[in-house]
């Protein structure tokens, strides 16, 4: 079948270890199932993985993708949760969480397979690329937002980096619920596209806020986290799941978080139950993954570079 999947590990040029080309079906086993792909989205998990941040060389060469939508194996229709062995259901006792690509092949493929646990039915009011842009970007901002972040509806959110997957999300999402929602970009056109996304306002890299917010969505990293932290409220919460920019922050501002009792919370992905009520969410209320762009599975080389370029506004969707 055809994939894309990385054939080695390069850390300073991800897209040389990137093929496309023939790789095996898969196998069956005992409790999971094989899904006929219809549509999958990039993460920046999946830069990573060429990386080699969570996978090893001889685990290679290992198809990519962490989302997807298609049919089972009985034609219904259905949508990834991509975390495998979150309860332990189809993995052996004992073996830790992973994401698809870790331990086992991805979804840039023409089929996949996966514990059937991990199965969940696809809302007829999504289409594919909407359904295949929810499992891990979308997912993980309303595990921030909803979970970690605990705000409820008037509680103001800033969300660092308009335009990356989990902050559009963020954003989305947060004004659906009743949130005051705030974002920064560099970019104004990302900002302009953030306010006719919901956000109240829009503001370069590191300005002034209006006035400090009660939770921070951080996925940036280094380059935002003074801001994040001087923005917020006393016993606020900053809620952080990834670090683009990368991970040492030349101020790390820990006389400001004991000071005012603010509160730094890790988030890494969500679980298969927020995963149902994300779907129910957005079919019941019409939110809608914001996507960039969707390209044939033969086109994936360029989704990547664009991803890697930063040069995008939501979801880069890969439809088979």
């Amino acid at each position: 079948m055809f994939a894309a999947y990385a054939a080695r590990i390069d850390r300073d040029q991800p897209l040389n270890g990137l093929e496309l080309g023939e790789r095996p079906a898969p196998k069956s086993r005992p409790g999971w199932t094989t899904v006929n792909v219809k549509a999958a989205s990039l993460n920046h998990h999946d830069l990573w993985t060429l990386r080699g941040v969570g996978i090893t060389e001889d685990a290679l060469p290992m198809i990519l993708g962490c989302d997807a939508a298609g049919t089972d194996a009985d034609g219904n229709d259905v949508v990834l949760h991509s975390v495998i062995g979150q309860t332990g259901h189809g993995v052996g006792p004992g073996e830790p969480r992973s994401l698809l690509t870790e331990r086992y092949q991805g979804t840039f493929a023409e089929q996949v397979t996966v514990p059937r646990w991990n199965v969940l039915p696809k809302p007829p009011e999504l289409s594919w690329a909407e359904a295949a842009c929810l499992p891990t970007a979308w997912l993980t901002a309303y595990r921030m937002l909803f979970t970690n972040a605990g705000v409820r509806p008037g509680d103001s959110v800033l969300v660092q980096g308009a335009g990356g997957g989990v902050a559009t999300a963020a954003i989305v999402l947060g004004a659906a619920a009743g949130l005051r929602v705030f974002a920064t970009s560099r970019d104004e056109g990302k900002r302009r596209r953030a306010v006719e996304l919901g956000a109240e306002a829009a503001f370069g890299s590191g300005e002034r806020l209006p006035h400090r917010v009660d939770a921070v969505i951080e996925t940036v990293g280094a380059a935002t986290w003074s801001h994040s932290v001087a923005s917020l409220r006393p016993g606020g919460t900053l809620v952080i799941s990834g670090a683009t920019s990368g991970f040492h922050p030349e101020r790390t501002a820990l006389n400001r978080i004991f000071f005012l009792e603010l509160k730094i919370v890790g988030s890494t992905m969500g679980s298969k139950e927020e995963l149902t009520s994300l779907l129910s969410f957005c079919a019941a209320k019409g939110v809608r993954p914001v996507i960039d762009s969707t390209l044939p599975l033969d086109r994936a080389y360029e989704g990547f570079a664009k991803m890697a370029k930063g040069d995008l506004f939501g979801k880069i969707v890969l439809t088979v």
